[in-house]
């Protein structure tokens, strides 16, 4: 599972339908979600960089197992999420704070424009679009050997405080000294639920190094990677839909992705083409420390990877 690493792909498939004329990064998220409890202030854009002022509650309860996806009412567990955290923690724009709602309200702005459920968009629109199967990249678990268990080691701070976190339901049984995490859903699909691997995430990452790329024209994908600035112009470290950092003096932008079983990251080095990818069935397995480890080994490299 990608987790976060979703984030990204629901930011493209906003970003795809700006590119389309359907929808304004500056446009309030109420104009398509009247329910929702926040103020005219809160645009796409500040959803998109993570400086809405949205809370972020604990999202690791957010999620239920396999066998009760088919009766999960999404749409219900969210409205109640937001009557319980309907209150702004500060004002747009005002500064950066991560917030896995924001995420999910953006899937329900994909569904309202487009006019089809999220998955439906992001199957059609992303994932088709870049010749990626059913079965490298959607949003259903796989049966049999497809799909590798995700785990949590046995001695590890997660497994101590996981009677905290979750239901003993997620948990199977140990195998030496690891713990296997039963399969599961996050109960928001657009903020962390694709079901992926790496080649498939390294088509995506391919494409954004084009210089004509499937998803998006040159001016959107350029808006993509637009570094985004707080309500005084002090930049933040975001562009609309990744993060931004640098090694060893090279920019990058990426995306990291965490829960019960996995752990992820994907980054893009645009300045030098490259881009990279780890994901692990560990969950404490640390994916930054081993990109900044093994990433300097591509710096030299002039041919996209």
């Amino acid at each position: 599972m990608l987790h976060s690493m979703t984030k990204t792909f629901t930011a493209a498939a906003v970003l795809r339908l700006i590119d389309k004329g359907k929808l304004s990064l500056d446009d309030p998220a109420r104009k398509y979600l009247p329910y929702i409890p926040y103020d005219e202030r809160v645009t796409i854009r500040n959803l998109l960089s993570q400086t809405s002022g949205i809370p972020d509650p604990i999202p690791l309860r957010w999620v239920h197992t396999a066998k009760e996806d088919d009766s999960f009412d999404e749409n219900r567990i969210l409205r109640e999420i937001l009557e319980g955290h309907s209150k702004l923690n500060f004002e747009p724009g005002k500064k950066y704070a991560y917030s896995n709602i924001s995420y999910w309200l953006l899937g329900k702005i994909v569904e309202k424009v487009s006019g089809v459920p999220y998955k439906e968009y992001m199957i059609s629109e992303i994932f088709k679009k870049l010749n990626i199967s059913d079965s490298e990249m959607g949003f259903l678990i796989p049966t049999g050997t497809k799909h590798v268990k995700g785990y949590l080691r046995k001695f590890s701070f997660f497994n101590l405080l996981k009677i905290f976190l979750l239901d003993s339901k997620f948990f199977g049984k140990y195998e030496g000294d690891w713990l296997h995490v039963r399969d599961h859903y996050l109960n928001g699909p657009p903020f962390g639920g694709i079901v992926s691997n790496a080649e498939s995430v390294s088509v995506f990452l391919r494409d954004q190094l084009r210089n004509d790329s499937v998803l998006f024209s040159k001016d959107t994908k350029d808006l993509f990677y637009q570094q985004q600035n707080d309500n005084t112009g002090k930049p933040v470290e975001m562009s609309l839909g990744w993060h931004i950092r640098s090694l060893n003096g090279n920019r990058y932008y990426f995306k990291e992705g965490g829960g019960a079983g996995f752990h992820s990251e994907m980054r893009i080095y645009p300045e030098l083409r490259i881009a990279t990818v780890a994901i692990s069935n560990n969950t404490e397995f640390n994916t930054r420390d081993f990109l900044n480890e093994t990433d300097p080994e591509f710096f030299s490299s002039e041919t996209p990877r």
